[in-house]
């Protein structure tokens, strides 16, 4: 495509300049400069910055390496004119003008077939493949998949199934969870001076309750400021803590969330309330379900109860009536346990020791069938290795494409493969995190790191028609990159259009029909491209030392979202990220 025209335009122009210098040399005897022989002047010398300009737009710096190397030793100042050349330097010049132009032809072909490649799998995946009826066979058939399940162990080896019948080698990695915690069951009933059931789910990580369930004063926590629990004063002791929420409109409000329930859950426990009720951000009754703030360390019982339940309790407060809580909550909480990572690999051909990581989660929360959070990139990157093997297309780099578990229970799968492969992560060149739902992808956060901008762009070229596309260089934390991005890896994120992606998020309505298939094929184009470009691509980018993640740490918003995530710790005590030099 433009890469290559350019390309070919350089060794077309090599091949005249090499025309020319050979009339001149034919010239007997060397004319000097009262010659009527008007042949423009010309410089024959290597250039650092026009070899840094070829070096960007041919994707490889062999071609400007190999042309320095050659080129280096005749370096020549002046024009034939006034120096005109004996005849055997001019039978050396003229045989390394013919070597280096015979060389960057032959450069041209692989670099041609890479080109070729990338436009060959984006229009793969654009056409009729199955990565529909895998999503709606994930979705549908096994459903929601929470970490420790029935239902994701099922997923992985419908996974380790869907690889090799694509011709994709496979394995699952065994890594170990934290903690094992499933709802069975969850109920809600309101009483006092009235009496009303109201629908409730348990926060992953809260803990269950006796059979009987446990029963305390309801308490009007406003929206959980601090002021609100100085209003509160003594009440919040012993008491279950409602808290308003606004309605959820788009992901700055998820994310504000999470930040609000940081300090919400913060500062009930030191109030010693029995436990914190979240009012539904979702209207008509939806349900979802986020972590506790503390993960696995909370020792409270934690609920969501639907918007309209809530609303109705806060009134009823609010006009002095006096109300209690009783939360039967059934769950499934246990220690450690073994879980796994499905890793599809397509061997590079030239730097198999180098990796490209493109992952996407196959956990979700058991509510809906986790389809926008995150089948749809489940089937994504399955049918990006599927359509690469079809093709028969082999790039330089190794590519890993991996299925993380473990992901919304505290990206546990991608933390473990980090400590599992921590002797190949200086050769890990990329780490990708596709986990934002079916919107068109606008880009990709490239997390801090300014080195990437330019290949960014430059990978994403071949499918500008699919953009535009707008990187934005800001750390983002919760979801699958993290691990690599304290361990120094370069790291990116697809950034999408919330389509159907907020209200619907760890949601009962996270389901196959809310998928946008024709944008996830689109979108299966970008990644697509992306993947097999940075693959291909020379690489000018290193590693970060610990100290540069510090850096990133301690100038951007990195740290507040690890504290969000509930992840300072680990990076503090150096159980997640980069070992200190």
């Amino acid at each position: 495509m433009a890469t290559f025209s350019r390309s070919r335009f350089f060794v077309r122009a090599l091949e005249t300049e090499t025309v020319k210098w050979i009339r001149i040399a034919s010239i007997r005897p060397p004319f000097d400069h009262k010659s009527p022989f008007k042949e423009p002047k010309r410089r024959l010398e290597y250039n650092p910055e026009q070899a840094a300009r070829m070096w960007r737009r041919t994707q490889s710096g062999v071609w400007c390496r190999e042309l320095q190397s050659r080129l280096e030793p005749v370096k020549y100042d002046q024009t034939f004119t006034q120096h005109p050349f004996s005849e055997d330097k001019m039978k050396a010049f003229i045989g390394t003008i013919l070597s280096t132009s015979l060389l960057l032809m032959t450069i041209a072909v692989p670099l041609q077939a890479q080109e070729k490649d990338v436009e060959r799998l984006v229009a793969a995946m654009a056409g009729d493949t199955p990565i529909v009826a895998d999503l709606q066979q994930l979705c549908d058939e096994i459903g929601g998949r929470p970490t420790g399940s029935p239902a994701n162990l099922q997923a992985v080896e419908w996974a380790m199934q869907k690889f090799p019948d694509a011709g994709v080698t496979a394995r699952k990695e065994a890594f170990t969870m934290p903690r094992l915690w499933l709802e069975r069951s969850t109920a809600a009933v309101i009483s006092g001076d009235v009496t009303y059931e109201a629908s409730v789910v348990a926060m992953t990580f809260s803990v269950g309750t006796p059979k009987e369930g446990t029963t305390a004063p309801l308490v009007d926590g406003g929206h959980g400021a601090k002021e609100d629990f100085a209003r509160l004063g003594d009440a919040a002791r012993g008491a279950f803590i409602l808290i308003s929420t606004d309605v959820l409109l788009d992901i700055d409000g998820l994310f504000a969330e999470y930040i609000n329930a940081v300090a919400i859950e913060k500062h009930a426990f030191a109030a010693g309330a029995t436990g914190v009720v979240y009012m539904s951000s979702r209207p008509q009754g939806l349900l979802y379900r986020h972590n506790a703030s503390l993960g696995h360390d909370n020792k409270h019982p934690m609920l969501v109860m639907e918007r309209e339940a809530a609303k109705r309790a806060l009134r009823l407060l609010r006009s002095g009536k006096k109300l209690d809580l009783t939360a039967k909550i059934d769950v499934q909480d246990g220690g450690e346990y073994e879980s796994y990572n499905v890793i599809g690999e397509i061997p590079g051909s030239g730097l198999a020791d180098e990796f490209v990581v493109m992952g996407a989660h196959l956990d979700s929360f058991g509510l809906g069938t986790g389809a926008n959070d995150n089948g749809c990139n489940v089937s994504m990157l399955i049918d990006i290795a599927r359509q690469m093997k079809r093709l028969g297309i082999q790039p330089r780099r190794t590519i890993r494409f991996i299925l993380w578990n473990g992901e919304e229970q505290g990206l546990n799968g991608s933390w473990r493969y980090t400590q599992q492969h921590a002797d190949e992560l200086d050769g890990h060149v990329m780490a990708g995190s596709i986990d934002i739902g079916s919107g068109r992808i606008t880009g990709f956060f490239t997390n801090g790191r300014a080195d990437l901008l330019a290949p960014v762009e430059q990978v994403l070229a071949p499918v500008s028609k699919l953009g535009p596309f707008t990187q934005i260089n800001e750390p983002v934390v919760g979801t699958d990159n993290y691990d690599f991005m304290v361990q120094g890896v370069a790291n990116v994120v697809a950034n999408h259009e919330p389509f159907n992606y907020g209200p619907n998020y760890h949601a009962v309505s996270d389901t196959y029909d809310k998928v946008d298939t024709q944008q996830l094929r689109r979108n299966a184009a970008v990644v697509a491209a992306f993947t097999l470009g940075v693959a291909n691509m020379e690489v000018n980018w290193k590693r970060q030392t610990r100290a540069e993640v510090q850096q990133l740490v301690d100038n951007t918003s990195l740290r507040a979202q690890m504290d969000m995530f509930y992840l300072q710790g680990g990076w503090l005590d150096g159980s997640r990220g980069r070992a200190a030099e």
